[in-house]
């Protein structure tokens, strides 16, 4: 049997949820039916060093996403792969133009946020006008679903509902070698906060919850990088705020999320956050800003974490003492995020949708 060859494509391989997301399917498609290559736009990032050795890289060495359709292009036609899959918006937007040069490759565009909270900018929203030229559009929220339809005109049919798969099996290991931070003071309860430091992020307004609480033994580390670094260090600084620790991008977060004793988002919109689902499978409680992105999908409530609107600083403030004044069961946790979204359950539908398009 023929194997079925599909051509993913992404700017880079750091560390992000959309990376992270298409290399674990690259590295567990069945390799009786599937040839998976991946193409990046420049080969670099992180993730190079977690996908297996028979998925090949096609390097168009290519710095900014505009110039880079002509060379994206020309590799579907000398190549002529049976799936071309899109796993970041901005590219999926410009392809989705000239899908029809193509009539014997089906394209598969994976969105990876809510379009209207994410887009801004005018002529990339206008190549939303061809999305339907897409075969399939996986979405994964109901949320991100219902804007695609109700902001875009995108056929209904078209688009399917996948969550975002967790590899269990990556994250214990690294769990396995992970010991306290050092960072992680005696008699201090620590929160942690996950993400690259821009807007959307919304650390503005978990500094400003962390100034109503600095008369208690409560630490926060937030993980990540951003353009917006300077800015909050000074918000920080501002604010007085002692007992907050910047300590940018962490090759393994899952050291942190391990000892947390609370893990929260603050983000204004998100896709489908990997990184809820990440502190749940390391079997740490949630506080989450009630935002678009399928957060309601992912909190079983007193379950595995809580929602609230983190807008309202003052009581976003009391939900942190209470919960870290309260005990969950950190074996409920783990369950309630592998028995919904282990990547072998994902996994299983994304290798549907790749069959069912060859039919």
């Amino acid at each position: 049997m023929k194997k079925i060859s599909v051509i993913f494509i992404l700017p880079d391989l750091e560390t992000g949820g959309a990376e992270r997301i298409v290399t674990t399917i690259a590295n567990h498609l069945s390799r009786d039916r599937f040839e998976p290559k991946i193409l990046l736009l420049r080969k670099q990032g992180g993730y190079l060093n977690f996908l297996k050795k028979d998925v090949e890289i096609i390097d168009i060495n290519t710095e900014r996403i505009r110039h880079s359709l002509r060379p994206i292009l020309g590799e579907i036609y000398r190549r002529k792969p049976d799936i071309v899959f899109s796993g970041f918006g901005e590219v999926n937007a410009y392809l989705s133009l000239f899908i029809k040069l193509f009539p014997r490759t089906k394209f598969i565009a994976r969105e990876t946020n809510v379009v209207t909270q994410h887009v801004t900018r005018k002529e990339i929203k206008f190549f939303y006008n061809f999305y339907n030229n897409y075969q399939k559009i996986i979405a994964q929220s109901d949320d991100m679903l219902k804007d695609l339809v109700d902001n875009f005109n995108i056929k209904k049919k078209k688009i399917v509902k996948i969550n975002n798969p967790v590899d269990f099996d990556f994250i214990e290991e690294k769990m396995a070698l992970s010991s306290k931070p050092d960072c992680f003071k005696y008699n201090y309860k620590n929160v942690v906060a996950i993400g690259n430091l821009s807007s959307r992020k919304g650390f503005d307004n978990l500094l400003k919850v962390f100034s109503r609480l600095k008369n208690e033994n409560i630490m926060l580390h937030i993980l990540g990088d951003g353009k917006d670094k300077d800015l909050l260090l000074q918000t920080k600084e501002l604010l007085g705020l002692k007992k907050v620790i910047f300590h940018g991008r962490q090759d393994n977060p899952y050291q942190y999320l391990k000892f947390a004793d609370l893990f929260v988002l603050s983000s204004r919109y998100e896709g489908f956050p990997n990184v809820l689902l990440e502190a749940g499978a390391c079997g740490t409680y949630s506080l989450a800003n009630n935002c678009p992105g399928g957060i309601n999908e992912i909190i079983q409530h007193n379950i595995n974490g809580e929602i609230a609107d983190i807008e309202n600083h003052d009581r976003f403030a009391q939900e942190i003492v209470r919960i870290l004044q309260s005990n969950y069961n950190r074996e409920a946790i783990k369950n309630s995020i592998k028995s919904r979204f282990s990547k072998n359950i994902i996994l299983d539908k994304y290798e549907k949708v790749l069959l069912d398009l060859m039919k």
